[in-house]
């Protein structure tokens, strides 16, 4: 099953547009973890099973797990994930950038040794650092279009023929960059008023939206922006806010990451 089924599955599985983030923290962590060979593992382990049922994807964020050296467990736990929750996408936040045999080596990482059904793209250097990712027909490119981030503006929003260089980007990875029809973009929640643009230009493309919870992104302005005419097409993340649910001293962290999942995907839900 391709990225683009796999998620559209787990929309309607699941009944969800959540994406939960794996960001994970060892300072945050509970103490009896921080110190485990695998105590990451266990981690998100827990996570994971505690809001399969409520997520329409995972996104592990590589840099959390690089930082520590803890690759390894990372592969362990993507393996898990396809293994218990195969019916789940996920999506390798990785950013990656570059063009040539180092993007095809990038590719590799994300689809072969974690088992990626998609990976998040800058698009900076254009469509030749993208297209080694197509080789892997069935999987997801995610391009960075409108982010999150307050200084996102700095570039995104430069004028370009009329118009701001983040609809440029939509328009062209919508167009003849979504080679295999695998594409979506990231857009990000704090920007409603241009994430409701992305979805007019892009159609009923899937768009992952970073920016709720611990980023104050207003749910009902996020869905009412960003939502497909069916309801669905986004990738709604979050990811400290459910991960460190209670005090990194509460062991009884998977539990109330479950609840603020199942709170998160209900009030999603109330305005699809």
């Amino acid at each position: 099953m391709n990225f683009i089924d796999k998620l559209s599955a787990a929309w309607a599985t699941n009944d969800s547009l959540l994406c939960v983030g794996l960001d994970p923290d060892l300072a945050r962590m509970p103490p009896h973890l921080q110190h485990q060979p695998d105590g990451i593992v266990t981690f998100c382990k827990a996570i994971i099973d505690a809001t399969a049922a409520l997520a329409c994807a995972f996104k592990p964020q590589i840099a959390y797990f690089a930082a520590l050296g803890a690759e390894p467990q990372l592969e362990k736990i993507c393996d898990y994930l396809r293994q218990h929750h195969p019916h789940v996408p996920l999506i390798l936040d990785a950013k990656r950038g570059d063009i040539g045999a180092t993007a095809h080596q990038y590719a590799r990482e994300a689809y072969d040794r974690y088992g990626a059904d998609a990976v998040t793209l800058s698009p900076y250097m254009g469509f030749d650092s993208v297209e080694p990712y197509f080789e892997w027909s069935d999987r997801g490119q995610i391009i960075l279009c409108r982010t999150s981030n307050a200084g996102g503006s700095d570039l995104q929003f430069l004028n370009v023929d009329g118009k701001p260089l983040y609809q440029h980007v939509a328009a062209m990875v919508a167009g003849k960059w979504n080679r295999n029809g695998q594409c979506a973009l990231v857009v990000g929640a704090t920007f409603p008023d241009e994430l409701a643009q992305v979805r007019a230009i892009v159609g009923d493309m899937p768009l992952l939206v970073p920016g709720i919870g611990a980023q104050g992104g207003d749910i009902e302005a996020t869905v009412t922006s960003g939502k497909s005419g069916a309801g669905a097409g986004m990738m709604i993340s979050s990811s400290r806010a459910i991960l460190y649910a209670t005090p990194a001293a509460d062991e009884d962290f998977a539990a109330a990451a479950g609840r603020v999942a199942l709170e998160t995907r209900d009030a999603i839900n109330l305005h699809r």
